[in-house]
């Protein structure tokens, strides 16, 4: 992908010149500018790729839809037309979900500020206030920096006074989430405004609801992320700790995790978040004492067919078997055995097998000899089919 930028207006226009001075149809004239862009080094990854309206007769130029959209949303909240507001929310929502372009281009042209003065009105009206908040969401998923402290201080807020709610805790979680994402300082402030307490208050409050529980665990998560290259240094390690010694993260966490027996994706997404969380050694010990491992390595067995659900399983092995205690508990639960049989089954799909399983092996066969032995024997013989197969790459342990 390039590193050369363009606005939206560069492209449009290229679009149009080929429309008009090359008598090329649309979809044509679409392809040829994008392919033009694309060689010269262009990312087009934020740019709409689709054909404006011609000028109307005025001489004003047509705006892309998600740009209608936008006035319209603009009109309604502008004269307190809460219908209006409702139906076009709607629309704006579905539109950005399209693709990160539209999501761009809205929010470049000041649907931050629409939406969130949406969400103002919308107070007191729940259902409103729905619409505005999965607008919101969707504004902010993959453009953390439009949030700014008034938008943070109505989440909290909204997260506190709703706390009984399951579907506005939900939507007030998924913006966070987003916000967040790729965004040091708004983890920081969040953090610092008490959302920790909030996240794990939500799991337990609505601790039978699948969406609420697994966006909440991934909420957490996000917050241990260091994932804002614009900062040297995060709070990833004080976040965690935070979680677990300040909130009780890993015993809510675990609880949690019962209730969801047959749900793979909460579960996974459980261990997910337990992986991160796993930064101290006796964090380790203490999932293992809470019942976390043994939800791990069932979870193993039970989704083995899953790769995804596997490789989440097996990075949160990996994690805890920096205690070496730990180590002993998963050879004697059974977890060596399945490690294997994880990285056999899924020799064609080389994620978990190269990322998670073997590490996962390597971390339990420290400090435990005779299992070393047999665990070394047996993952002989899964290298030897990875290297006829070519797969090198997969035998480095």
């Amino acid at each position: 992908m390039g590193s050369k930028q363009i606005a939206q207006e560069t492209f449009d226009d290229a679009v149009q010149e080929n429309i008009t001075e090359f008598e090329m149809d649309p979809e044509e004239a679409v392809r040829e500018a994008v392919q033009q862009f694309e060689s010269q080094g262009v990312d087009l990854s934020n740019i709409v790729k689709a054909v404006r309206q011609p000028a109307s007769e005025n001489g004003q130029k047509q705006k892309h839809k998600i740009l209608l959209t936008l006035d319209s949303l603009g009109k309604a909240v502008a004269d307190s037309d809460l219908a209006e507001m409702a139906e076009q929310l709607v629309v704006f929502t579905d539109q950005c979900k399209e693709q990160l372009a539209f999501r761009y281009l809205a929010g470049q042209n000041g649907a931050y500020s629409v939406v969130f003065s949406a969400c103002q009105l919308a107070s007191g009206d729940r259902n409103l206030m729905l619409k505005a908040f999965y607008a919101l969401s969707a504004v902010l998923d993959g453009q953390p920096d439009l949030l700014d402290s008034a938008g943070q201080d109505l989440l909290l807020q909204t997260l506190k006074e709703c706390r009984e709610d399951a579907e506005m805790t939900l939507a007030g979680i998924r913006c966070i989430r987003h916000a967040c994402l790729k965004h040091e300082q708004n983890r920081q402030d969040f953090v610092k405004g008490g959302v920790l307490p909030l996240l794990t208050g939500a799991i337990v409050q609505h601790g039978d609801s699948a969406d609420v529980v697994r966006t909440a665990s991934s909420a957490l998560r996000i917050m241990t992320f260091d994932d804002d290259i614009r900062v040297p240094f995060g709070h990833a390690h004080d976040h965690a700790k935070m979680i677990v010694l300040e909130n009780d993260g890993l015993r809510v966490l675990i609880e949690a995790a019962k209730a969801f027996t047959d749900n793979s994706s909460v579960l996974s997404e459980l261990c997910a978040t337990l992986s991160r969380l796993s930064v101290r050694n006796e964090f380790c010990q203490e999932i293992v004492d809470l019942g976390g491992l043994n939800f791990m390595v069932s979870l193993l067995a039970d989704c083995i067919d899953h790769p995804d659900v596997v490789k989440q399983v097996l990075s949160a092995i990996r994690a805890v078997a920096g205690n070496d205690d730990v180590k002993d508990a998963i050879v004697n639960a059974g977890g060596t055995d399945l490690i294997v049989l994880a990285i056999s089954h899924h020799l064609s799909n080389p994620q978990p097998a190269s990322v998670s399983s073997p590490l996962s092996c390597r971390s339990v066969s420290k400090v435990v000899p005779p299992c070393a032995c047999w665990l070394c024997a047996n993952l002989r013989t899964v290298m030897s089919s990875w290297k006829a197969e070519g797969r090198w790459q997969l035998c480095r342990l």
